[in-house]
């Protein structure tokens, strides 16, 4: 693999100490994924600025980037949502001490390095155009919308990663970038009318969450959706593309509306999904209210104009009768730039005099909310659902439309009874699919280059099911935290961590960094697809890691086997000493 020349340079410490860094993983990135070469990226979306999202191990590590004069971006790159909207702290009722301190120490550190500070999680709807195909993009929902609906490319990065390729210029010319690998992977009939936000959000959810773990899914989830609208609005496509994104979701096809794939009919699919009206009926009522709501959120990802459009219509049929929205009980969060075209077409006036309290430069999931107010929260969204009830909050979150919620809104006695707690859910993980194994083999794979030899020995904790760090890790134990995941309950500290790959927010390696400044987190690691969620963490911190087994090692080696793992003359491997 030749390195472009300017890379090179990178690499050789020529321009700094940061770039040095971010040109080792890129580096590290392109072996692990057998790249060729290296594309030329025109644009990067960088994640983690939330004080709970990115937490310790993103404060530390950005001081640890700081003091180099040449360590700044070299292409144009934007910055994901913030914790707070500064200017509405009080009304925000923030509890979380030195809270705002904290977050503007991160965003002033992101200044520093060259970063646009947009805080906004949709960059795709920012109102301006962005230049160029190629982007290295750190938000879920963003790296969906963008691979579905535009003609923009990008891999699912990780904040790491993105952050890497915003400071060298570079990227791995590997998934998502090849065409070969924009194919579908899985085939999603929808047997029902969608007529609401909601009900594309669920529909995405859905797909993810009924994806096997047995299915070869290398990328992700990659559905071809047929039987949807002719018409699709911005809005849905957002709330479709988004949900998806909860399980890694990178891609989608919506059969009328994107450029379908070569030779379609001909796709060996890793399963099909058939979507009914009662699947859609029984998502709401698990989904329901159950219990007085405390808040109502709106815009997750930040409300485009047809979602705060959408809610001041919604408001206004009630304020028609003399009812308004009691105490700010809704909150609608948006981007700075969709706020000015909202304020210039009334629309913010009025979701205002509605008594709504409308927020920039944050989101839903990334709010550290005032448990002394707000302990069941409904929203029309299931990105927000999803991360809501994680370790990010815990907070108990139903889904409706938005009508239902602006009725909720207006009225607080709409649901009534005691607050539903977090068990009653209806949130679960992925089902596993292993098997006891027997006999002590040896499988051989691949480690990193920028890491020497190592041999440990250790227990092992093995899933099949993906790992979501960002609200399903603890960040400060390190314990699984997710309702029916296989390890759930269980401390990754000081084991040697095996699992198919990361799944969720793009943040998790700074979870999973932070876990190790602590001494929490695990001894070595090893995936069995290409993790950009999870490399680049041991890359910088030097993790023992390996990848790209004979034989999945998520199947060959049993939960709680002794291991040993070694890496020698380039290669690594797993040896079974003793089984469970």
């Amino acid at each position: 693999m030749e390195l472009p020349q300017r890379l090179a340079k990178q690499l050789d410490g020529k321009e700094g100490p940061t770039r040095q860094k971010a040109a080792r993983l890129v580096v590290d990135l392109a072996r692990v994924a057998k790249a060729a070469s290296f594309v030329d990226v025109d644009h990067a979306h960088v994640s983690g600025v939330s004080v709970i999202t990115g937490g310790h191990g993103l404060r530390t590590f950005l001081k640890d980037l700081s003091g180099d004069d040449q360590g700044t971006v070299v292409i144009p790159t934007t910055l994901n949502s913030a914790g707070c909207d500064r200017e509405k702290m009080e009304e925000m009722g923030i509890a979380w001490p030195k809270f705002l301190e904290q977050q503007f120490e991160i965003v002033q550190a992101y200044d520093r390095l060259g970063i646009e500070s947009t805080l906004s999680c949709t960059p795709y709807d920012r109102g301006i155009e962005i230049e160029g195909e190629t982007a290295s993009w750190a938000e879920s929902n963003a790296v969906c919308f963008s691979n579905t609906w535009t003609s923009l490319i990008t891999n699912r990065e990780s904040g790491l990663s993105a952050l890497a390729t915003a400071l060298t210029g570079y990227a791995p010319a590997w998934g998502l970038h090849l065409q070969k690998n924009r194919r579908p992977n899985i085939r999603v009939v929808v047997e029902c009318p969608l007529e609401t936000l909601s009900d594309y959000s669920i529909l995405g959810d859905w797909v993810g969450k009924n994806a096997k773990p047995e299915w070869n899914l290398p990328f992700g989830p990659m559905p071809y959706i047929s039987g949807l609208d002719a018409f699709i609005s911005f809005a849905r496509k957002k709330a479709l593309t988004a949900a998806a994104a909860n399980y890694g979701s990178p891609m989608m096809w919506v059969e009328g509306h994107t450029t379908a794939p070569q030779d379609v009919d001909a796709i060996e699919w890793e399963g099909t999904l058939t979507f009914t009206q009662h699947d859609l009926d029984q998502r709401y009522e698990e989904l329901s209210p159950k219990g007085q709501v405390d808040l109502i959120v709106i815009g997750c990802p930040q409300a485009s104009l047809e979602e705060m459009r959408t809610t001041a219509a919604a408001l206004r049929t009630h304020m028609e009768f003399g009812d308004s929205v009691p105490n700010q009980r809704l909150w609608v969060f948006t981007s700075k730039e969709n706020y000015k075209l909202a304020e210039a077409d009334g629309t913010v006036s009025m979701l205002e005099e509605a008594g709504a309290l409308v927020l920039v430069d944050t989101c839903p999931e990334v709010t550290p909310y005032n448990r002394n107010k707000y302990n069941h929260l409904l929203t029309n969204s299931m990105k927000a659902e999803h991360y809501l009830t994680s370790g990010l909050n815990r907070i108990p979150t139903s889904v409706a439309t938005i009508e239902e919620c602006v009725r909720h809104a207006v009225n607080p006695m709409r649901a009534t009874g005691p607050t539903p707690t977090l068990s009653q859910a209806a949130h679960g993980g992925q089902s596993s699919a292993k098997t006891h194994q027997d006999g002590l083999p040896k499988i051989y794979g691949s480690g990193l280059n920028s890491q020497d030899d190592f041999c440990i020995e250790g227990r092992a904790m093995v899933t099949d099911v993906p790992i979501t760090y960002l609200g399903y890790v603890n960040r400060d134990t390190g314990v699984i935290e997710e309702t029916g995941h296989p390890l759930d309950g269980r401390a990754i500290e000081n084991t040697i961590l095996i699992y198919p790959k990361g799944s969720g927010s793009t943040v998790a390696p700074y979870v999973l960094m932070g876990l190790l400044y602590q001494n929490k987190g695990p001894l070595a690691v090893v995936n069995r697809d290409v993790c950009p969620l999870t490399l680049p963490a041991c890359s910088l911190l030097n993790v023992p890691y390996g990848h790209g087994f004979e034989q999945d090692p998520c199947m060959v080696v049993n939960d709680g086997d002794l291991i040993r793992f070694k890496r020698e003359n380039g290669s690594v491997s797993i040896e079974i000493l003793e089984r469970v």
